[in-house]
């Protein structure tokens, strides 16, 4: 008996080996970039030096975590040391030139902060079997990628993203996809990736569609923001926040000033959620994110998005003594009357109930569920193509709570039910019937840029939005509780923005 030869596929720095497995082919750790060390750890990505001889790629390549973000993270998130983080995974059904099939680039999650590509829940198997290539990426997280430096240019994880991507668009047909039908997607951090990248003019023509699942951004996002943040740095660091001053300290000397700025009760200011992340810097990124995509501007016009989130994606956060009044205080430091308040208790007193999960649930309100509903409504009125979802299932793990928490949903759009990690976070026997029936609306999104007759677009009058749960259904404007309450916020904070 024969065995078949590992495929090997030449990229334009040089050939590739990758392995063999049921249902086609996977390589591992290819450099889209060169290692972001010395001169180039704040600059703008490099091209790989080309190399002649045949690469092994079939295991997963350095990763930008150091470490986890903390000790238990609901997804397995592998940190791999090494300098060479600028690097991404192809798992393909057939690596030949004729095969053309449609393209799906994850762009993982973690706060900007921590997250790792080389996640067994981003396994692109199923996809394969289903005849969609997937690509998953490493990029530079919080100070190396985000925060704002003088002799450095803005935004160099944004930068990371669009180097993978064009070498998606110069690589991929070698690797059996089409560079024309490519679908960028990513869950929380990555879910404010994809949004920022249609907010971003220089990615356009490089993706033809969009998921952002449970996609968050900086809250404020100006770039007087993030100037903030530096002067923060500095000021609780006593290192100057200068590309010069830091890009020759060892990787744990740059976590520890990471971890100063970050750090809850440190002092010299407030920072704003996702302090280390995207921001408006009036170049790479024009406008502030939600700003450019509710807006009438061309951002991401001619791209369809399915966005969504989970129902109770931060219920689960531990909120040790959480009183009634600390619920009422946190409503309205996020900008509530006295009417919102109790519109929010009356609303959520069933569903979460107790005050931490209350907390849990203005976090995920505002976090999430509101942000995505506004951009919706926006694209809606203006005639682009949106499907809405909210994932609904509760996971039955100890420790949180039977509630749609966040990261649940992954696991059943990429149909690996049985992957490493699953059932610790998720519970016992998941539904198999949700996983096949979510993962075959994300293919058939990817492949044909439409999810399915049985889920509607969102539109102005109807906001048909899908919950997914065992069973799924499509329902009409069930989430107006969420915009209405945090309406009320929005408005009040335009009139005092007026004033």
């Amino acid at each position: 008996m024969t065995t078949s030869p590992q495929p090997v596929v030449r990229t334009s720095a040089g050939p590739v080996r990758g392995e063999r497995r049921a249902g086609g082919a996977r390589f591992l750790g290819i450099p889209y970039a060169q290692p972001p060390v010395g001169p180039l750890r704040f600059a703008a990505p490099v091209p790989p030096e080309p190399w002649t001889e045949v690469r092994e790629a079939t295991s997963y390549g350095p990763t930008a975590q150091r470490r986890p973000l903390f000790e238990v993270t609901t997804i397995p998130e592998p940190s791999i040391p090494g300098t060479g983080t600028l690097n991404l995974n192809v798992f393909t059904p057939d690596p030949s030139p004729e095969a053309a099939h449609p393209v799906l680039v994850w762009i993982h999650g973690g706060g900007f902060l921590a997250g790792s590509a080389a996640s067994p829940w981003y396994d692109g198997a199923a996809f394969n079997r289903d005849g969609v290539v997937v690509v998953s990426l490493g990029y530079r997280l919080g100070v190396e990628g985000f925060l704002h430096l003088p002799d450095a240019p803005d935004n160099r994880g944004v930068l990371d993203w669009i180097a993978a991507l064009e070498w998606v668009q110069e690589n991929i047909a070698a690797f059996g996809g089409d560079p024309r039908k490519v679908t960028i997607a990513g869950q929380s951090a990555g879910g404010g990736a994809v949004q920022t990248l249609l907010a971003t003019p220089a990615a356009r023509g490089l993706f033809r569609a969009a998921i952002s699942v449970s996609g968050a951004v900086m809250q404020p996002q100006g770039r007087e923001v993030a100037e903030a943040v530096t002067r923060l740095f500095t000021a609780r660091t006593g290192v100057p926040a200068t590309a010069a001053a830091l890009q020759d300290l060892t990787d744990a000397e740059l976590l520890a000033h990471q971890n100063a700025l970050t750090a809850p009760d440190a002092g010299g200011g407030v920072l704003p959620m996702l302090a280390l992340a995207p921001f408006a810097d009036g170049e790479l990124i024009p406008r502030a994110v939600p700003e450019a995509l509710c807006g009438g501007a061309e951002a991401g016009a001619d791209v369809p998005l399915m966005a969504g989130f989970t129902a109770h994606e931060f219920n689960a956060l531990p909120q040790p003594g959480a009183t009634e009044a600390d619920v009422r205080a946190m409503l309205a430091a996020l900008g509530l009357d006295e009417a919102g308040v109790r519109l929010f208790l009356d609303t959520y007193a069933t569903e979460a109930g107790a005050p931490a999960a209350l907390i849990g649930q203005a976090i995920t309100d505002t976090t999430f569920r509101a942000p995505a509903l506004e951009i919706a409504d926006a694209r809606s009125r203006l005639g682009r193509p949106t499907w809405l979802y909210q994932f609904e299932w509760s996971g039955r793990a100890p420790g949180f709570g039977g509630a749609a928490y966040h990261c649940i949903d992954l696991p059943f759009a990429f149909d690996l039910l049985d992957a490493e990690g699953v059932t610790a976070a998720l519970g016992e026997h998941p539904p198999q019937q949700l996983a096949d029936a979510m993962h075959a609306a994300w293919v058939a999104f990817v492949r044909d840029l439409d999810p399915g007759a049985d889920w509607p677009r969102y539109s102005a009058e109807g906001r048909e939005t899908m919950l997914w749960n065992d069973p799924s259904r499509v329902a009409t404007d069930p989430l107006r509780p969420v915009r209405e309450i945090w309406g009320r916020a929005r408005r009040a904070s335009d009139d005092l923005t007026e004033q």
